[in-house]
Order: C-alpha cells, then structure tokens, then sequence
C-alpha cells in the first residue's frame, strides 16, 4: 500500500501516485514528493519542502523543520528542496531556509546522509555528496559535488567545501577546502590533493598531475608572498587545464578565507 492508513498527511500536502508514506510518518502542510520516493515510519516531513524523485528518508529523519535561527519568525519564507536518489538516514535533520539568503536550504541529488547528519538552514549541497554518520553544516554552508566528509566532522557557518575534496573524521572546519583537496585533524589542515578519489572517478594522469603542481604552488612553495601572486602563477601556466583553473576559481570565491596547509604548522 503506498500510504499506510495510520500516516498522518496534511490536506494540503502533494504526493505522487508512486510514492510510499509508511506507519506513522508525518507529512505536513505545504509538502511535496515525488514518484518513487520512500518515507520510513515515523519520519517527520514539515513544509514547504519539496522533494524529488526515488529518494529514500529513513524512520525518524526530521526534514524542512523551522530554522534554528534566533531572527525566524513565523511568516517569513523559508524553503526546502530535495532533489533526486538521495538516501537520508535515521535521525537525520534538515533544516528550511531563511530569509537571510533565499529563504531556501537546498540538497542536490544522489547524495548519502547517513545517521544524525545535520544540515542547517540555507544550507547548498550539490550532487554525489557523502555525510559520514553525525557530520553536522552550521548555517550558509556549501558543499559542492563528490566531496566527502567523515563521520563527526562540524563544519562552521559560511564555509565551503569543495568539488571532490575530501574532510577526516572528526574535523572542525572553520575555512574553505578548496577543490580536490584532502583535510584532515582536530584543528585541520589541507594535507595533500585527493588523489585517491580522482581516480576512482575517471580523472586522468595528466589532471591528477596538473592538481598536484597547483597544490605545491598553493601549499608548499607560496610561503613569503601573497596568495593572489601563487593564483596568477597557476592561471599563466596551467591554464589549459580545466580541473586548475576550477581550483583557482574556488579559492578566488572564497567567504571565509582557504584552509592552511601542511608547512603552516
């Protein structure tokens, strides 16, 4: 039965024909789903959310609740989007939007949130992301796609964290990871390119190589002169190279400033 009776739905909630609301899962108001997509008993789904295609939310996730902002007021916008194929596990909380920027928390598609991940209000993942078990994003937060965090890792608000980077357990993130860049330790820093993971996803030697010599340019041989002058350098010599100037592009766009790197400590 693709709703079960004792599911408690609001009126005004929007749900695909295909869609499977189990035992006591809450739908309320303002809330949309798409075909295919699963909710495990006892599952709390608040609006407005909107949530895509043959995703699976696991018993008591929490998703589109308030905003835990001290400035939300009820009335304001505030928006939830989920997109496509995410697997969201138990005890998971996502939180809505605020009016701060957009009014809307977004999660892309095919990504895995797994036990007691937290994602806070206006929130950015993109797609193919991992969240290792109690990996907790303060507000604002980006994260764009294939990165990965492990498990415990915190992440403070405003940060970003970026394309196919990757963040150790247990990390306490108060700077961006640029692309492709591994973070790792209590207090973290950038420790070397992820290699490990461009590979498993089909980049070439020829990539791989032009991300190390970026790295070194950024991390290792920068020491004594400015940033922007190491940036400058990669863009006159590795501008051929698309996965470079990515990493330029990311460290360019930067709120919070980049994580320091191994000769920093």
């Amino acid at each position: 039965m693709p709703i079960d009776p004792s599911a408690i739905i609001h009126e005004s909630a929007k749900i695909h024909k295909s869609a499977v609301i189990s035992a006591y899962a809450v739908i309320g108001a303002n809330v949309e789903i798409g075909a295919g997509t699963v909710i495990d008993s006892h599952a709390v789904i608040e609006g407005p959310t909107k949530i895509g295609k043959n995703n699976h939310i696991y018993s008591f996730a929490s998703i589109g609740g308030d905003p835990q902002d001290i400035t939300y007021q009820e009335g304001q916008e505030s928006n939830l989007v989920i997109g496509d194929d995410n697997l969201i596990r138990e005890f998971c909380t996502i939180n809505r939007g605020t009016e701060k920027e957009n009014s809307l928390t977004r999660i892309g598609s095919n990504n895995m949130l797994m036990s007691y991940v937290h994602i806070a209000h206006d929130c950015q993942l993109g797609d193919h992301i991992i969240m290792s078990n109690n990996a907790s994003l303060a507000g604002h937060v980006r994260i764009s796609d294939w990165a990965i965090l492990g498990g415990f890792v915190l992440v403070k608000q405003f940060c970003g964290i970026g394309k196919h980077s990757y963040a150790g357990m247990g990390s306490q993130i108060n700077k961006d990871i640029p692309d492709y860049m591994v973070a790792a330790g209590i207090h973290p820093k950038i420790r070397s390119i992820n290699s490990v993971g461009m590979k498993r996803r089909g980049f070439s030697s020829s990539s791989i190589s032009s991300i190390k010599r970026a790295f070194k340019v950024v991390y290792r041989d920068s020491q004594g002169r400015l940033l922007d002058h190491a940036l400058n350098e990669l863009e006159a010599s590795e501008s051929d190279s698309h996965e470079v100037m990515q990493f330029v592009e990311c460290i360019r766009n930067s709120r919070v400033g980049i994580m320091r790197g191994p000769v920093d400590e």
